[in-house]
This record gives structure tokens, sequence and C-alpha cells, in this order.
């Protein structure tokens, strides 16, 4: 056993030696001389015993600062779609939403990060509701809602869904998430995005109704999403895809800088899905290229006919 701290002190020979008054100096240095390989060799071993002790004292610290990291991400994340969630309320009435009353109704002791808070808030009102946060006081820090920005460029696929922004947003997000996860997402995963952005599949919102009904109804009988049950699965389990309509009219490159966007980065910060997304665009030039020459050529028949 590993002598400790107060025995390495006081060496027993030499404390005997101390006691009887018989030993002589040559002895005492003997002792001495006997004693200190061991003293020394039980404070390497005690050197040599901590260090363990210290590796999993910063193990335990940085897995505790990684837990405390997971779980302020999350609670931002939680934060941001509560706040969504309570301006699209408010703006039902229209009525303009100060920061205080964010503050107050939502974002309680976060309130040293408003403004990012405020900021990603603003990013899911825009590119999933069709919504525009706008400040028309800043003395007083009052907002408002403007239903007028279009979740795409491209009108005409706004139209396919009814000019409906919202909706689109909400497709686009799914499309997203798919698209993300190998061109395959279970059916919980898409329920838990629902989650995380406030909704309940089941339970009614005031701007998608039945949102489990408005995927499953309106997004897979229009051909939007693909719906099959996943081979060799039990208890049955089931995926979304993209189905053929959205094949034809969205891009994977335009879903993937709507991902892009969400997360504040750029298309090429994932490669896999880049590459693809690239490869799809070749694909929809060469199908232009060829729709159009034979447009071309169906034209100069006809006016050949004319001529006749």
């Amino acid at each position: 056993m590993l002598q400790t701290p107060e025995s390495r002190g006081l060496p027993v020979p030499q404390a005997e030696g101390e006691k009887d008054g018989g030993h002589d100096g040559e002895t005492r240095a003997r002792t001495a001389s006997q004693e200190r390989p061991k003293e020394e060799l039980g404070a390497g071993r005690e050197e040599g015993a901590a260090e363990p002790a210290l590796t999993r004292k910063g193990a335990r610290a940085l897995a505790a600062k990684a837990l405390a990291r997971r779980r302020a991400c999350r609670r931002m994340n939680r934060t941001v779609a509560e706040l969504v969630q309570f301006l699209l309320v408010k703006d039902k009435k229209k009525s303009p939403i100060t920061r205080s009353e964010m503050v107050k109704y939502v974002i309680g002791d976060l309130k040293a990060l408003f403004p990012d808070i405020i900021a990603r808030a603003a990013e899911h009102l825009r590119y999933v509701f069709g919504f525009e946060l706008k400040q028309f006081d800043r003395k007083h820090h009052t907002y408002i809602l403007i239903n007028k920005l279009k979740p795409l460029e491209e009108e005409e696929e706004e139209e396919d869904l009814g000019g409906d922004g919202p909706r689109l947003g909400l497709l686009m997000m799914i499309l997203g998430l798919i698209y993300m996860r190998g061109n395959r997402a279970r059916e919980a995963q898409v329920w838990e995005m629902l989650h995380r952005l406030g909704m309940q599949p089941a339970k009614y919102h005031f701007l998608f109704g039945y949102p489990k009904r408005l995927i499953m109804e309106d997004f897979v009988q229009q051909r939007y999403l693909s719906y099959r049950r996943v081979p060799h699965t039990s208890p049955p389990e089931y995926e979304f895809s993209w189905g053929p309509r959205s094949n034809l009219e969205i891009s994977k490159m335009k879903v993937l800088g709507f991902v892009a966007k969400l997360h504040k980065k750029e298309p090429q910060h994932w490669p896999v899905q880049y590459r693809e997304a690239l490869a799809d665009e070749a694909d929809r030039a060469r199908a232009k290229a060829r729709a159009e020459a034979s447009m071309r050529a169906r034209a100069s028949a006809r006016a050949g006919i004319h001529l006749w």
C-alpha cells in the first residue's frame, strides 16, 4: 500500500532511534539511505496514480460542457419555434407585437439573446410561412407581419399550390428533410420536424388546418409526396419520398438552396447533395434543350406545310 504524506514525513526507524538514543550518526545515515528510495518510490507512485484521476476529471468536465451546449441549443430551437407560433397567433388579431411582449411571454431569461432569436424567427417566418417580420416603430420596438413574400422566386411554382405561401413553405421543409436524409425520410422523422416547428400532426393549426391531413390527403394525393411502407419492418414502418410532381416542378438545387438559407450556409456545405443537385440541373438543362429543339422542328414542319 502506498504511504500517506503523513507517514512519509515521519520515517519509523529514525523515530525509534531518537526515542532510544542508542543510534550513532552512521546508523542514522544508513537508515536514512535505506528509507529514501522507498519514500521517492512512494511519491512517484502517488503521482502516477493521480494522473488517471485528473484525466477522468477532465473527461467529466468535457462531457458536462458538451451536454450543456446541447441543452442550450435545444432550448434555443424551442424558443425560436415558440416565438414563431406566438407571432403568428398575434398576427391573426392584426395587432402590433412589442419586444416587451415577446420577452415576457416567450423569451424570458434569454433576453440577452433576443437579436439572435428574433433573427432566426424572422427567417422561419419568411421561408416556411411566407411572412415578412417588419419593425415599424424602432423607438417602442414594435413589429408587424406582412404576408406578401414568396418562399420561392418562380411564381408558377406557388400557383401550383393555389398561391398559398405557407403551404408551399411547409412542403419545401418536408422535401428538404427528405433530400438531406438521402431521398427517404421515415414518417416519424417528418412528424418530429412538425413538432420542432411548433405543430402537432393531429391537432388543428390555424394556418394549415390538421397538418397530418394536409400532408396525407393533399401533398400525397397531388403527387408532391410519395408514401409507402418500408419493406421487412415489423411493426410496419412507412416513409416519404419526393413524388413525381415535385420531381417535375421543383429542382433539387432549389430545395438545397432553401435548406442552406435556413442554416445560414452555402449549398456547397453539403458536398454529396450539392453534386447530386448539379447532376439534376444538368439533366434538366438537357431535357429542356431537347424539348425546345422538338418544338422548333414542329414549328418548321408546320411552316413548310403552309408554304405549299
